[in-house]
């Protein structure tokens, strides 16, 4: 399985009052968990600057992730922007077999 990082951002009507966050956290996680159950959540944090929250998941395929992502966009009233993510390691192996210029 893949492993991606999702930055979110909600949308300044998701956070009208702030503690409907909890509740839409808990209807996006059950939609998640309803339509990609191959999807294993590892991390969320709420970060400071451009994005409200940091999630980092397992998907079995991009096809998933994706899924993911939309449903986050349409259920939490918010953009995503969702990177895959390489091992160090697994990076480092892939440098060892290209040739050099």
């Amino acid at each position: 399985m893949a492993t991606y990082a999702m930055l979110t951002r909600l949308s300044p009507e998701a956070l009208t009052p702030p503690t409907t966050v909890a509740d839409l956290n808990r209807k996006v996680q059950q939609q998640v968990k309803q339509d990609c159950p191959g999807v294993k959540w590892l991390s969320n944090y709420a970060v400071l600057g451009p994005c409200d929250y940091l999630d980092i998941f397992e998907s079995p395929d991009v096809e998933t992730a994706t899924k993911v992502a939309l449903l986050v966009r349409t259920l939490g009233q918010a953009t995503t922007e969702t990177w895959v993510l390489t091992p160090w390691d697994q990076y480092l192996g892939l440098t060892q077999g290209m040739k050099k210029s």
